[in-house]
């Protein structure tokens, strides 16, 4: 009777140790989708996929410029379309994710090689982005940048 006892214990502990051992890796597995979802962002930006920026962004983002500027996803958009902002190269230098349920905040500094309203900027930039999980997929909401000196 004590064996088995000893035994329930044991399994019981095991139990839990897989238990856990699966949530951590689930929630590593969401911080590199998420991860993904916005090294890809910046290579659209770059190669000025729109269709993929029209899926990662959401209908309601406020991004703020290092500049101090605000757009929507609409006069942002259009910002690249109409050559006002050209992004000749944008580079993840660091990235960390944190996973809140349903919303993503990543941390990061990007380098930086943008034409915008004719000056060349080259530079690297601290930003914060907020992600929501949505129905269709991870979307962005939030985007800010700092140009570091």
């Amino acid at each position: 009777m004590k064996n088995l006892s000893r035994f329930t214990l044991i399994g019981a502990i095991l139990l839990l140790w897989v238990f856990k051992s699966y949530v951590a890796l689930s929630q590593t597995s969401k911080e590199t989708l998420v991860a993904d979802i916005e090294k890809k962002r910046f290579a659209a930006l770059v190669s000025k996929d729109y269709a993929y920026l029209n899926q990662v962004m959401g209908e309601d983002i406020i991004y703020c410029h290092s500049s101090g500027l605000i757009d929507t996803k609409a006069s942002f958009i259009q910002s690249i379309k109409d050559g006002k902002l050209v992004y000749n190269e944008m580079t993840p230098d660091e990235l960390k994710v944190r996973i809140y349920d349903k919303t993503a905040v990543i941390t990061g500094v990007c380098t930086a090689k943008v034409v915008s309203n004719g000056q060349q900027l080259n530079t690297r930039f601290r930003f914060t982005d907020v992600y929501v999980k949505r129905k269709e997929g991870w979307q962005m909401v939030t985007w800010q940048s700092l140009r570091l000196p």
